[in-house]
């Protein structure tokens, strides 16, 4: 003979567990319902922003970069995707952090030459700066304060790659130019204890 306990605790536990899952798909009506109630997400594109302040003269490096979505009607006309290849191209000047990149920000590949880099350095007079031109080939000394020194010449028709705007109120002017990585250690050591110019030349060489 059947235990009348057991067979009521059985029935109980039978009417719980419905109960709980009637509750379960009465909650997954509500949910999905609502899914399918809800407007689907707007569109975006992925373009490509500086992921800190750069400065100009610049070639971005993947973590200066990163991908922002943007609404289409906010991608502004040559807005660069991801995957874009950087390696060889120039900011022409500042860009702000969050900002897209475009294809106006730099300039024309190939903007340095394979086996070179672009190296900024500074010039004391902000006047000569005003007379150069992005593809100016400029020869560049170093003098020293040494009235007995004379001036050195560091490089020979170097091809001036950006004119970066000024940011900051920083005497003189930055220039930079497309050179050997020979050349760019020359200009570093000089620009330690001399005082570096430039001369226009139409030594393209």
């Amino acid at each position: 003979m059947r235990n009348p306990f057991a067979l009521r605790e059985l029935l109980r536990a039978v009417r719980w567990h419905r109960r709980l899952l009637a509750g379960v798909a009465a909650a997954a009506a509500v949910y999905f319902g609502l899914v399918a109630l809800s407007p689907p997400p707007p569109p975006t594109i992925a373009v490509l922003a500086a992921a800190r302040d750069l400065s100009g003269g610049a070639v971005p490096k993947g973590d200066d970069l990163r991908t922002l979505n943007l609404p289409p009607g906010a991608v502004p006309d040559g807005a660069l995707k991801p995957g874009a290849d950087l390696t060889s191209r120039v900011l022409t000047g500042p860009v702000r952090s969050g900002e897209p990149l475009t294809d106006a920000r730099f300039l024309a590949p190939p903007s340095v030459p394979k086996g070179e880099l672009a190296y900024p350095f500074r010039i004391d007079d902000a006047d000569i700066s005003a007379l150069l031109r992005v593809g100016d080939h400029i020869n560049l000394y170093a003098a020293t304060s040494t009235p007995a020194d004379s001036a050195s010449l560091l490089a020979r028709g170097v091809r001036v790659v950006a004119l970066p705007t000024p940011r900051t109120t920083t005497a003189g002017a930055l220039i930079v130019v497309a050179a050997t990585p020979e050349t760019a250690t020359r200009l570093a050591q000089a620009t330690a204890n001399s005082k570096l110019t430039v001369a226009l030349t139409p030594d393209t060489s």
